[in-house]
């Protein structure tokens, strides 16, 4: 497989969230990328989100999909990567991931956008996701609906959602 390192920047200019007072949220962008361009700044979220903050395990947080996802990261004006998101081939959703002192502002839903839009540029016709309970209304405010029961992913209570999108479009 050819490891193609190409750069898709989306610009997000009214987003106007300003963290702790002193650090603008204007000039978000977002990185489209292979694992390669982006797993260090990648790792360094998810480290911090879910390693230290959640205390998932390290063998459980790694795994052979990184390789082969296509991989989101939102960087801030001052070009620091503050989130993370993959997108599989199985159109699974997953470790969405915002650094904790940018949570509250719109960045996870800015995120999950730009990942939905790619779904549909890419005609998938679902994406699906397993969600920690608590962010169960989050992600239903993006259309995303739970199918079955709650069970534990890493000692974490978890649901499965997922996202039809019309075929017509």
């Amino acid at each position: 497989m050819v490891n193609l390192r190409i750069f898709i920047v989306f610009e997000i200019v009214k987003c106007k969230a300003n963290i702790e007072g002193n650090i603008s949220m204007q000039g978000l962008n977002i990185q489209q990328a292979d694992w390669a361009v982006v797993e260090q700044e990648a790792r360094r979220i998810r480290t911090a989100v879910f390693i230290e903050e959640q205390s998932i395990a390290v063998e459980d947080e790694w795994d052979d999909q990184d390789a082969i996802a296509l991989h989101f990261i939102v960087y801030n004006a001052q070009q620091q990567a503050i989130a993370t998101a993959r997108l599989l081939s199985n159109h699974s959703v997953g470790r969405v991931a915002v650094l904790k002192a940018y949570r509250g502002y719109g960045i996870g839903r800015i995120l999950m956008q730009q990942i939905i839009a790619q779904a549909k540029i890419e005609q998938r016709p679902t994406l699906k996701l397993s969600a920690q309970v608590h962010a169960i209304h989050f992600y239903e405010s993006l259309g995303f609906t739970v199918q079955g029961s709650e069970y534990l992913d890493c000692g974490i209570p978890h649901v499965d959602m997922t996202m039809m999108f019309d075929a017509s479009h």
